[in-house]
């Protein structure tokens, strides 16, 4: 897990994150941080052993942890965060040392993880989609009868 942990101390992922935080400080709805991600990755790898999809753990949480990375350009330049995040993500990736085989995989996994029909897909994007929707606990969240997701999207119950 060393290449995962210099995701997370790598200064550009830090400046992101900082600035994804200060944009979000008053939004009422789900946040896009460090908590998110990682509950995303420990989603997404409980599923894949579930679904026994076999996915390298690595490969798992470096594209749990860049998912949502591009939302400070979503939020500032209107670029849609998925591609955004594609092209962060690969210079992060870049930068901590993944191989190319690595960052192309996590990269699909990161530009299509908000495709329709998601959650019928057998690999790392696929898993990242269910995984990322299975994170928000809408059955607690204060701001549930604001939010724009559509009733059928919330989670109303725990899935398991």
């Amino acid at each position: 897990m060393e290449l995962v942990n210099k995701i997370i101390n790598n200064q550009l992922y830090q400046s992101y994150l900082k600035n994804i935080e200060e944009l979000e400080k008053d939004r009422i709805y789900c946040r896009h941080n460090i908590s998110h991600f990682m509950d995303v990755a420990r989603i997404a790898y409980i599923k894949s052993m579930e679904m026994q999809v076999p996915i390298d753990k690595r490969l798992i949480y470096a594209a749990a942890l860049l998912h949502d990375i591009g939302r400070y350009e979503q939020y500032v330049n209107h670029i849609p965060h998925e591609l955004a995040g594609g092209i962060i993500g690969r210079e992060i990736l870049t930068q901590c040392g993944f191989g190319n085989e690595e960052v192309e995989i996590i990269i699909y996994a990161i530009v299509s993880h908000r495709e329709i029909k998601g959650d019928e897909r057998m690999d790392l994007s696929g898993i990242l989609y269910q995984a990322d929707k299975l994170s928000r606990l809408c059955f607690s969240c204060k701001a549930r009868k604001t939010c724009n997701w559509d009733e059928i999207r919330k989670n109303s119950l725990i899935c398991l």
